[in-house]
């Protein structure tokens, strides 16, 4: 019986973490396995009570317009880039120093362009469905309201004997508008368009920040990188123009955004290099294993020169050594560091 490598095992496992990914990310958004948190409100609270500006789909942002740039952009971005490093390794010749195989020993090789193209994209794929359950997480267990809960709502407000303002209502059925988008309103707590929107750009700067090392590229990347960081931001305010989401939702899915972006990036993919090679790994190893050699000190035969002369020089008549010419000389020998002066001297 063929026993699996280590790596094959490694990789069938990284295979089962991002088939879980994928399941818990759908069990989120497309089922109601995970209850959501209940949140009651005050009557006539003002937070809640701004206009409905419709369905996802009438957004300045709409969901079809978000999900295809977050998806198809840093693909297209990352594959033109991997192809553009492969073809430069190419012709200066140093791609033979790279990584070589990624299964087992030397029976199953995979080019690198296509190795470090899976890689960085596996690891984009991964992040976007990890920022996609922590905010779904995070709607789920919060429940925090919209902006436009109460045009939903549509609570009777004398049936719930609302007379002051300061009245909390907490009833599960105080609502008697469409429980379906009711639900949604539920559920805005962290931003998701800001969380994914902001994870593309931040993973997709620092790609380009780490890969384009081309020359007169040193304004062009900033522009690039600012600009998508831009288009980040903008989507998050345009939430909060239209009342879909409250400033504290926005921010709180840029900070889950950019963790997460940030984290893969340094932790998992190494900022973006390649695998450094087996026999440069063995040699750092042995270098550092190998012991201490102690190596005599040889003498110079002019330092022994020099040295003779200074102890004659000692022995001369310490008015001589203490003139003015003899001092000055010393001073600049000590300030330069050098027995240039002084060799000088002693030649005079």
């Amino acid at each position: 019986m063929r026993v699996p490598s280590p790596l094959t095992s490694m990789l069938y496992f990284q295979m089962v973490i991002m088939a879980g990914t994928v399941m818990l990310a759908y069990y989120f958004e497309y089922t109601d396995t995970f209850a959501v948190n209940v949140q009651g409100f005050f009557c006539y609270e003002g937070a809640y009570r701004k206009p409905y500006p419709g369905p996802e789909d009438r957004s300045a942002v709409p969901p079809v317009l978000l999900y295809s740039l977050t998806a198809g952009v840093p693909v297209l971005v990352i594959i033109i880039g991997e192809t553009a490093v492969f073809c430069l390794q190419l012709a200066t010749k140093d791609f033979e120093n790279q990584e070589k195989t990624i299964l087992s020993g030397d029976c199953c090789y995979i080019n690198p362009l296509v190795r470090r193209t899976i890689r960085f994209l596996g690891i984009y794929a991964f992040g976007l469905f990890a920022t996609d359950i922590f905010v779904n997480a995070g709607q789920v267990v919060t429940g925090n309201l919209a902006p436009h809960f109460l045009a939903l709502c549509k609570p009777n407000y004398t049936a719930l004997g609302c007379k002051q303002y300061t009245q909390f209502i907490s009833s599960v059925h105080a609502c008697t508008g469409n429980p379906d988008l009711i639900m949604k309103a539920r559920k805005t707590f962290p931003s998701k368009e800001a969380a994914l929107s902001v994870y593309a750009a931040m993973y997709l700067a620092m790609y380009i920040t780490n890969t384009v090392k081309a020359r007169g590229t040193r304004l062009a990347k900033p522009v690039l990188c600012l600009g998508l960081m831009c288009l980040a931001f903008l989507t998050g305010i345009n939430r909060v123009a239209e009342y879909r989401n409250h400033w504290s939702d926005v921010i709180a899915g840029f900070i889950i955004g950019i963790s997460i972006a940030v984290f893969l990036v340094v932790c998992v993919v190494n900022n973006f290099r390649g695998r450094q090679p087996e026999h440069e790994n063995s040699h750092m190893d042995n270098l550092a294993q190998m012991p201490m050699i102690s190596i005599p000190q040889v003498e110079s035969p002019l330092e022994k020169v020099l040295q003779n002369q200074g102890i004659s020089n000692n022995q001369e008549d310490p008015l001589q050594q203490n003139s003015l010419k003899a001092r000055t000389i010393r001073f600049f020998s000590w300030i330069s560091g050098m027995d240039y002066f002084e060799h000088l001297h002693i030649r005079q």
